[in-house]
């Protein structure tokens, strides 16, 4: 079981393999041609995007088009495992300071 959430092993190597699905389908690559990250709204190559689960696997997420959208790479590693109420304390705490 993942430590996070308990959400088993089995269960995370599916929905992972259907986020590879995903990003070899004609659906991901017309989400990346505009270029535009999801969180940042930053322009970039569409090789550059990389795929986020707004509800991270670990947490419960799925892998489907409702959940998954386009990041650039510093966002997505900054987001991590946050859900989406949290990434956004996360960017409020940032425009405090």
């Amino acid at each position: 079981m993942n430590t996070f959430c308990d959400i088993p092993e089995e269960q995370l190597r599916h929905e992972r393999q259907k986020a590879r699905e995903l990003r070899r389908s004609q659906w991901w690559r017309n989400r990346i041609a505009a270029g535009l990250c999801y969180y940042c709204g930053g322009r970039f190559e569409p090789s550059e995007l990389t795929l986020d689960h707004l509800v991270p696997l670990v947490r419960g997420g799925r892998s489907s088009r409702g959940n998954c959208v386009p990041a650039c790479k510093e966002c997505n590693t900054r987001k991590r495992d946050l859900l989406p109420t949290e990434w956004q304390d996360y960017l409020d705490t940032l425009a405090r300071s």
